[in-house]
């Protein structure tokens, strides 16, 4: 490591500490201002002052990006810090009660270091209540929200919680901590509990770990309340999250306590696993139900829904009698699974049980729909009765319900866990990624299953419309999903339907095309985006390449430590989700629709067969 100025300073440890715990300090005024120095001063540690010359000290001020300290135990380096600078003045904890501080307030944040360590330094930077507001207190929120996105990426949630519990019951500076210390430290463990708890909480509801840790806290901090009555809004805190329910006896741990507490829990788990039961089932789904080997329909259904329900869906949609139809599912080995009717067809990680199929009974097909002349014509027409600005309304609803679901932390999973059994919590960025498939597609068919010239020119011209409309209602999502459908080679090289296309629509079409332009590193779509007001809608796929360009240009762990620069570019990355979901000024994006249109939306036939989607268009306008 580099040193920036003339001076070492070490920390050597008392005989009744450990020994080899050191910490370097680039500079001698960052003694009186890093907590951590602090605490181990008054352990009884002595300061020793290395004489042997180092680079002499030039005339003008360090800066802050070259101030780095390093915490080394046992010869090898646990944390490394940064000095950073606030420009807006904070009042200093010794400086309460009168006096402020510089207005450059310097503190220092994380570089890299030992998952333990990292939560150690948190917890020292945490502010509290009266500190919330001051730019200190929003670097620490930053800080602690960095964190706990995050901590997927380089520790166990059981990890985690087990840390949390040691620093809560740990006396720190061994034994010499005071009343207020302690309380305060205490208060710390329960605020980021707390946070946590408020962040993650839809990740969390059902890990066993968090449910036996909250038990644990709940009780310590129970224990605590007569020696510590401040922690009383902490234990209020803890009820409104966990609906734990404290008794007001002098004797906690009573036989009629444990008796009340006993049957509290019991119901408590009937409650959460009926809770658990609904929640599930009320969650959206897109149900792909393949009608031919290439085909499907994208139908919108309940996590609980049953085979019969997509049966009667199917049947009505494909005008086809429900008594001849069964639903066949086609497993992940290549096994078949015939459904019965009341066969849930959604696990309980919202996956469906395999591929689905819609068979007649004979096991034949329902219906090919791309021979019959008559009915691709009518499929046309049907879409050309819809107005554009309530399909724009339909698909900008439908995205919404599924964004608006999006936790930040799912593309945190998405992009460090693609391979591990955690794609439970990606459910919803999954469903949203599918939805612009499937909208990119749904173009491409509709189109190219259109048998006539003109009618095919009014059809383009209405997606150029819809387009349009959704990036006026603030779906990127949307918006992109139909200009790539429109660009595709197979609906582009019809070279006669566009030149047919009128003139204002052919610029309006390159209009749109140019946000979607990615040179300069999509600068385009970014400067369109950044000037609309939330909530909004982004591509989800842009957004997790920026992610996924910061995860392989950066390794996740330097020399064993983790690299927390890179873990906050990332939680600045997927912070977006959280900005673009917020509604401050009541703007909304949802907005009523047409029955009939949504109906349409909500099950849209599409062929996902690249190789099918060509014929067809070779079939429109042959090759010269």
């Amino acid at each position: 490591m580099s040193w920036d100025c003339g001076l070492k300073y070490m920390f050597s440890a008392s005989p009744a500490l450990q020994p080899g715990s050191m910490c370097i300090l680039h500079d001698k005024e960052d003694l009186s201002r890093l907590e951590m120095v602090q605490k181990l001063a008054k352990d009884g540690c002595r300061f020793l002052q290395n004489h042997s010359k180092g680079p002499e000290r030039t005339s003008e001020p360090q800066s802050d990006e070259a101030v780095r300290v390093c915490l080394r135990e046992r010869g090898r380096d646990v944390l490394v810090l940064q000095r950073i600078s606030s420009e807006q003045p904070t009042l200093s904890a010794s400086a309460r009660g009168g006096g402020r501080e510089d207005a450059r307030n310097r503190r220092f944040v994380v570089v890299s270091g030992t998952p333990e360590k990292i939560l150690e330094h948190l917890l020292n930077d945490l502010t509290l209540e009266e500190d919330q507001g001051t730019s200190q207190g929003k670097e620490s929120d930053t800080l602690l929200d960095d964190f706990l996105l995050t901590y997927p990426v380089f520790m166990s949630t059981s990890d985690l919680c087990q840390a949390l519990l040691g620093h809560y019951c740990t006396k720190r500076h061994r034994g010499k901590e005071d009343r207020k210390e302690a309380v305060e430290r205490k208060q710390k463990v329960l605020h980021l509990v707390s946070q946590w708890m408020a962040l993650c909480r839809d990740f969390l509801r059902d890990d066993e770990h968090v449910k036996l840790f909250m038990k644990t806290l709940y009780r310590y901090v129970l224990d605590d309340l007569y020696e510590h009555p401040s922690l009383d809004k902490d234990v209020r805190e803890l009820q409104k999250l966990y609906q734990l329910h404290r008794t007001h006896t002098v004797d906690n741990y009573s036989p009629q306590r444990k008796s009340k507490a006993l049957f509290h829990q019991s119901s408590l788990k009937e409650n959460r696993l009926q809770s658990r039961g609904t929640q599930r089932e009320n969650k959206e789904v897109l149900c792909h139900v393949y009608i031919t080997m290439d085909s499907f329909l994208s139908m919108r259904a309940h996590g609980g829904v049953v085979a019969q329900e997509l049966l009667q869906a199917v049947a009505e949609r494909m005008d086809v009698p429900l008594g001849e139809l069964v639903l066949v599912a086609v497993t992940y080995n290549g096994g078949r699974l015939l459904l019965q009717p009341q066969d849930r067809v959604f696990s309980d990680s919202l996956r469906p049980v395999g591929r689905l199929h819609v068979c007649r009974k004979d096991l034949g097909e329902v219906l090919n729909p791309f021979t019959d002349n008559s009915e691709l014509q009518q499929r046309t027409a049907r879409m050309l009765s819809l107005n554009t600005w309530d399909v724009a309304v339909a698909l900008t609803n439908f995205d919404w319900t599924i964004f608006a679901s999006i936790h930040e932390q799912e593309l945190v999973y998405f992009t460090f866990s693609r391979h591990s059994s955690s794609s439970s919590h990606t459910v919803a960025l999954e469903l949203l990624l599918q939805r612009c498939n499937e909208v990119q597609l749904w173009v491409m068919t509709e189109v190219l299953l259109c048998p006539t010239l003109c009618k095919r020119v009014q059809l383009i011209k209405k997606f150029i419309k819809i387009a349009a409309h959704c990036k006026a209602q603030r779906n990127l999502n949307c918006f992109f999903a139909i200009i790539m459908g429109l660009t595709t080679a197979a609906v582009s090289r019809l070279s006669q339907t566009w030149e047919k296309m009128p003139g204002k629509f052919k610029k309006l079409f390159t209009e749109l095309e140019t946000v979607t332009d990615p040179s300069l590193n999509h600068k385009a779509y970014r400067d369109s985006f950044k000037k609309m007001k939330t909530p909004k809608i982004p591509f989800p796929p842009l957004l997790l390449k920026d992610i996924t360009f910061i995860h392989e240009g950066n390794k996740t762990f330097h020399d064993n430590l983790v690299n927390f620069e890179k873990l906050h570019m990332i939680a600045e990355t997927v912070r977006l989700i959280r900005q673009c979901q917020k509604d401050p000024m009541g703007n909304g994006i949802t907005q009523k629709s047409s029955t009939e249109v949504r109906a349409y939306i909500d099950d849209l036939h599409i062929i996902d067969n690249q190789q099918t989607l060509f014929e067809l268009s070779h079939r429109l306008e042959p090759r010269a």
